[in-house]
């Protein structure tokens, strides 16, 4: 029989138990995103990793239709169940998502898809990049805060927080500040600005947008490192394991925490021995030198 007392303390263990799984402030976890590993299809790259001791994952569309031909949803959660993974983020990667466009009524079609299933999976967060394959007015630029509370009520909808990752080759949304700026703009709940290293550093950015960053404003983090060589020349392939590349990742890392970040870091990486090798040696070699870094960063 549960006694007064007993029921007297269930908010205070309830309050306890939260605070134990909290994460510390400026801590942050290693995830690794499944472009990486993207040869060995869904199922492969979660197996290898979870081999590697890697819990944190981010999960595709791509992979995830891939895997979903011959199984379902409902497999997919019990496999990451199983493995003893948690996906922290997913991408749906789709044109004219915030800005209007001739492709953004499919878009968002297939957004909805997207939301419901990564709901499915135990998700809370869903990123597009901001890609359209058309050129780019400031009239466009004017129109994207209603494009976002768009997508914000429609990924509400499934208790799922949207993303926008801006991308350095972008002829929208291509710079930190720019995507800060019309997020703010918007003020939707549902929609928060996500950073990756690669598109940051490669790109028209500099290191002290960072500063615009509000205190725990940030949802997501790609972490990467960039390879030597002339800005004019950069793709994916110059994508490095952080710790490997020029990029100045723990000065980064320190100021995201400074910043109120401490959630994932998402390895995401395409170079043909990453995304073709074995996932088990791929993440046991990303995990070593990413938690150096981290370590070094004071995050881990």
């Amino acid at each position: 029989m549960m006694t007064r007392r007993t029921l007297l303390a269930l908010p205070f263990a309830a309050g306890l138990a939260q605070m134990l799984h909290a994460q510390p402030a400026g801590r942050m976890q290693l995830a690794l995103h499944q472009n990486t590993s993207g040869g060995a299809g869904f199922r492969g790259s979660l197996e290898g990793w979870a081999r590697a001791g890697i819990r944190y994952v981010e999960l595709t569309d791509v992979l995830l239709d891939e895997f979903l031909e011959n199984d379902t949803l409902d497999g997919a959660r019990r496999l990451l169940a199983d493995l003893g993974l948690t996906p922290v983020s997913a991408a749906a990667v789709l044109p004219d998502v915030w800005i209007p466009g001739p492709e953004r009524e499919a878009s968002l079609e297939t957004w909805r898809k997207r939301c419901e299933q990564f709901a499915a999976l135990g998700l809370d967060r869903i990123y597009c990049p901001s890609i359209t394959t058309r050129p780019v007015t400031a009239e466009d630029f004017a129109a994207t805060p209603d494009c976002i509370r768009e997508v914000g009520e429609i990924t509400r909808g499934f208790g799922l927080t949207a993303m926008i990752e801006f991308a350095r080759t972008s002829t929208h949304l291509a710079t930190l500040p720019s995507t800060l700026a019309v997020i703010r703009e918007a003020a939707h709940p549902n929609v928060r600005p996500m950073l990756d290293f690669f598109h940051f550093w490669s790109g028209l950015g500099k290191f002290e947008d960072l500063d615009l960053i509000e205190h725990g404003e940030l949802a997501h983090v790609h972490f990467q490192d960039l390879k030597d060589g002339p800005r004019e020349l950069i793709d994916n392939d110059w994508r490095l394991i952080p710790g490997d590349g020029v990029a100045p990742v723990v000065r980064i890392l320190r100021k995201l925490a400074e910043k109120g970040y401490s959630g994932p870091l998402s390895v995401e990486l395409f170079r043909s021995e990453f995304v073709d090798g074995d996932p088990f040696e791929v993440a046991r070699e990303i995990r070593e030198k990413c938690e150096a870094v981290m370590s070094a960063a004071g995050v881990l």
